[in-house]
């Protein structure tokens, strides 16, 4: 079928509570008909159909008359599929067992880089038995500085699958290129797309093709509105289950590697259905800045974070400063845990 979007026109098709199976194929069969596409999501009491094409042809059809329809409302947003408009209910990203969203909190911790096996199994393993859910760990660096170390690349992935296996916990890894997301997917529980990538769109297009979960990093410069438009490009080819992750923003203070914006957290949850994770890390760029951020992040309603953990980050060979040591990790969920339950998340 050839889609027709000229205009961008994004239509909410929102049918009622006891419209059966029937009344929404045929609100899809009749997008389909008029060249457009059709997005369905299925809610706990409601089923929603996003449609997009042609603005002319959308709007001229009386969508309200069709058999279960209850509303048809038209989105303005530039991003169609990942807003509240398409879904009210939170989307809860499955990995492995571990659920990230709708009230439950994921935390994310090991290397920034893997770096040797010792190294990777170490830090999996304090960070498992402090209560971690979800390894990081890149075989995979983009560098600022092309000299710098580029990760091991598949052999690195090799050890992350040799540690999800001894500890029994998914891994997050990074694709930066379009070329290696099929050998990423073979390995990544999660395939993570980092802040310079934010606007690789064929990148995302190609992860959007997959079906591993992607957790889409804010880029340093981007808008919240480019972030969920980056969002769009992998929701719009098929693969829904995404986390986005706030890792702070370039701005003009030095104090600090980025300036973390914190209200991000609620403005992504009035706009969009996806999970939002935060990044105390890459943020603050400093060990000392680890742990109140994480904090932080929680009491604002993150839905979890990625912390660098490792054994001995004055020999990291990435990003040692941001790192913090195994002990501190486990001092931090006791409070991670505490703050959990006043906010009403489960960990």
């Amino acid at each position: 079928m050839t889609t027709n979007t000229q205009g961008d026109e994004s239509l909410i098709i929102v049918m009622q509570k006891d419209a059966d199976a029937a009344d929404v194929d045929h609100v899809v069969e009749r997008l389909h008909d008029i060249g457009a596409e059709a997005h369905i999501s299925v809610g706990r009491f409601r089923t929603v159909i996003g449609a997009l094409g042609d603005r002319q042809v959308i709007q001229q059809l009386p969508w309200e008359a069709f058999p279960g329809v209850e509303r048809a409302v038209p989105v303005l947003k530039p991003f169609k599929f990942v807003s509240r408009d398409f879904q009210q209910e939170d989307t809860v990203v499955d990995v492995g067992g571990t659920l990230i969203g709708g009230r439950r909190f994921a935390p994310i911790a090991g290397p920034c880089a893997v770096e040797s096996r010792e190294q990777l199994f170490a830090s999996a393993e304090a960070v498992v038995k402090a209560g971690a859910r979800v390894l990081r760990g890149d075989a995979f660096k983009p560098r600022t500085s092309p000299y710098s170390f580029q990760g091991l690349e598949e052999k690195g992935l090799e050890l992350l699958a040799e540690a999800r296996e001894e500890f029994g916990i998914p891994f997050v890894a990074e694709a930066v290129d379009p070329r290696d997301v099929e050998l990423v997917s073979g390995y990544a529980d999660i395939i993570r797309v980092g802040t310079r990538n934010m606007a690789n769109f064929t990148l995302l297009s190609e992860l959007g093709k997959q079906s591993r979960p992607v957790l889409l990093k804010r880029g340093l410069t981007a808008t919240i509105e480019e972030w969920l438009n980056a969002a769009e490009y992998i929701y719009k080819e098929g693969n829904h289950d995404i986390i986005l992750c706030e890792r702070g923003i370039r701005t003009f203070e030095t104090a600090t590697r980025n300036t973390l914006d914190i209200s991000a957290v609620p403005v992504i949850k009035g706009l969009s259905h996806l999970p939002i994770i935060v990044d105390p890390s890459h943020s603050g760029g400093r060990r000392d800045l680890v742990a109140p951020l994480t904090r932080i992040a929680v009491a604002a309603g993150a839905d979890g974070f990625m912390i660098d953990v490792h054994p001995a980050p004055e020999t990291a060979l990435v990003d040692g400063a941001q790192a913090i040591l195994p002990a501190e990790f486990a001092t931090l969920m006791d409070d991670v845990r505490a703050l959990c339950s006043v906010m009403g998340f489960e960990l």
